[in-house]
């Protein structure tokens, strides 16, 4: 009775084992399948034609004539001048005329759909640098005090937007976010701007780690052999004489059980 208990236990486990093996193998289709989607997604939205507003054909003033308007709107809204520079240096340059590829516009690469709200109706106003300057300066404002004056997660937002800095609890991992992030801290700081950035850096070095493992993971999924996740199980006695009670240990013994991955058909 013992031995057909332990006979029992011994082919529970091993179905076991193999479902988790099945299960394992099917969450990395289940991923394929999401980063499939979301790469198609992306390429959607790049392929789809947008009527970005054209720059004016107008001479671009340089940084600095460009500073003291700069200074004055941070001021104005009670923003760290250095902080609004590190911005305008990591997002266009200080070219007045900037066009990202999502339709960013201007010096503060403000997002249409961003300065409505803060009542700017004509995406061809952002290429005015004082409407720029004032939209932009009001949503580092805005993003600063709903993230207490947190720099890391503000800059973050102000790149990969505030939705996805909530939805992460803070954790981005997109390469181009944490760049940009990095990017504006050192300006920052090389601008005088004194407010403390340690941990934020720190943050952005940890999510970067976990940025590159994510794609590994995601490499892995791509090019693994589904196969090698399958194991085939077969006995070297009859089912009837499976008894661990009956195994003697010695040089000449054999395992009653062997896990093995499936041989290739040729």
């Amino acid at each position: 009775m013992i031995h057909g208990t332990m006979v029992k236990l011994l082919l529970a486990a091993l179905f076991v084992l193999s479902f988790s093996v099945a299960v394992a193998q099917q969450n990395v289709n289940k991923g394929d399948g999401a980063d499939a989607t979301r790469t198609a997604s992306s390429a959607n939205e790049s392929a789809e034609p947008a009527a970005f507003p054209v720059p004016p054909d107008s001479p671009r003033p340089s940084r600095e004539k460009l500073k003291p308007l700069i200074d004055g709107t941070a001021k104005r809204y009670g923003v760290e001048r250095e902080l609004v520079h590190a911005v305008v240096a990591a997002e266009s340059a200080y070219d007045v005329h900037a066009v990202s590829r999502a339709g960013a516009i201007g010096l503060m690469q403000v997002m249409p759909s961003t300065a409505a709200d803060y009542g700017v109706s004509d995406a061809s106003a952002l290429f005015d640098p004082t409407v720029n300057v004032n939209t932009g300066t009001r949503h580092l404002k805005r993003l600063l005090r709903k993230y207490e004056n947190d720099y890391g997660r503000t800059i973050m937002a102000y790149n990969a937007g505030e939705g996805t800095v909530d939805r992460t609890n803070s954790n981005v991992t997109y390469a181009e976010t944490l760049d940009y992030t990095a990017a504006v801290i050192r300006n920052y700081r090389r601008n005088g701007g004194k407010q403390p950035t340690e941990a934020a850096m720190r943050k952005v070095a940890m999510l970067k780690k976990v940025s590159s493992s994510g794609k590994r993971i995601r490499l892995m999924k791509k090019y693994l052999d589904p196969s090698l996740l399958r194991l085939s199980i077969s006995t070297t006695v009859p089912i009837r004489l499976l008894n661990p009670g009956l195994l003697r240990a010695g040089p000449e013994s054999r395992p009653m059980i062997v896990l093995e991955s499936p041989k290739k058909k040729n």
